[in-house]
């Protein structure tokens, strides 16, 4: 596909999760059931290798396979799609870009050099070898609440001056004021926020959500994100309703029993029962068993019916 520019990145996009068999290898076999289901749902894309798709324990052989499985349905159906290149080592991230690169994304998402936390300098340079190595495909800069640096509005504006390819970032967002300053020094930049969030944000002039919520019920997630457009009043309700289901009974995994984000992202899967993706983790993280799920689906479905209908 073409390369996206910002103003076309935009709604709810699907999150490939990792199926994981218990010698804590990659299914393939059910992750292509995985892939075909979200390929043909009609989403406004679908991308890899996010914190839920586990990126940081994938071997190169298994990134390719994944990339490679990712762009052909997506081709086949029409569907934007984006790959994810992030790796801790710049190094290793340069070298997934130029792969992803040969895959003709919409996009490739990155992150920053996640040892040291990085200077402005550092960060305009380090995104400008991203950039050159995408050879003219925007880059989505992935900036999670636990970055070693976590960027403020006025260094969204030096590095867009710095690095045009800059085409979407992918963070946890803010309040009104920090949504008037993004408006200031963020201007030509997609703006994603966590989809748990995401009425609100695009209330402020957020753009999409790459999306916990999705993991749900990607269907859902995208009927909320269509709902918007047309009766937002109604959307911000349901993410009332979304947000106390996040607030009482997933957060909890995270803030109570210490697992990681992307467990919780492999539950809520479970939870909406929508593709075989399982709970488990790769080592050498924990997974929520999944008993958990039998527990939460009734309570999901009596508070966000929306979200978790057929």
């Amino acid at each position: 596909m073409k390369p996206m520019a910002g103003h076309e990145i935009v709604g709810n996009w699907g999150t490939l999760m990792l199926p994981v068999n218990e010698d804590d290898r990659i299914d393939f076999i059910r992750l292509e059931q995985v892939v075909d289901y979200l390929a043909g749902l009609g989403l406004n894309g679908i991308y890899t290798n996010g914190t839920a798709g586990e990126f940081y324990t994938q071997s190169e052989e298994e990134y390719i396979r994944i990339s490679e499985l990712v762009a052909d349905r997506c081709e086949r159906n029409g569907l934007p799609f984006q790959i994810g290149a992030s790796h801790m080592s710049p190094q290793l991230s340069l070298e997934r870009i130029k792969r992803a690169v040969t895959y003709r994304p919409g996009a490739i998402q990155v992150i920053l050099s996640d040892w040291f936390p990085l200077k402005d300098d550092e960060v305009i340079d380090c995104l400008k070898r991203m950039a050159e190595a995408a050879d003219g495909i925007g880059l989505v800069l992935y900036n999670p609440p636990h970055a070693k640096r976590v960027l403020v509005p006025e260094v969204y504006g030096k590095l867009k001056q710095a690095v045009p390819s800059l085409v979407g970032i992918k963070l946890a967002g803010g309040d009104s004021a920090w949504y008037e300053a993004m408006k200031l020094y963020a201007q030509g930049i997609s703006i994603f926020v966590p989809g748990h969030y995401l009425a609100t944000g695009y209330s402020q002039g957020a753009h999409g959500a790459y999306s916990n919520v999705g993991c749900l019920n990607p269907l859902g997630a995208q009927r909320w994100y269509d709902l918007m457009t047309s009766d937002l009043p109604r959307a911000l309700e349901i993410e009332m309703r979304i947000r106390g289901f996040m607030a009482d009974y997933i957060a909890p995994f995270i803030t109570e029993q210490g697992y990681c984000n992307a467990a919780c992202d492999k539950l809520m899967s479970v939870i909406g029962g929508r593709s075989d993706v399982g709970s488990r983790m790769r080592w050498p993280y924990r997974s929520i068993p999944e008993f958990e799920a039998e527990r939460l689906r009734s309570i999901a479905y009596e508070l966000i019916p929306e979200i978790m209908k057929a």
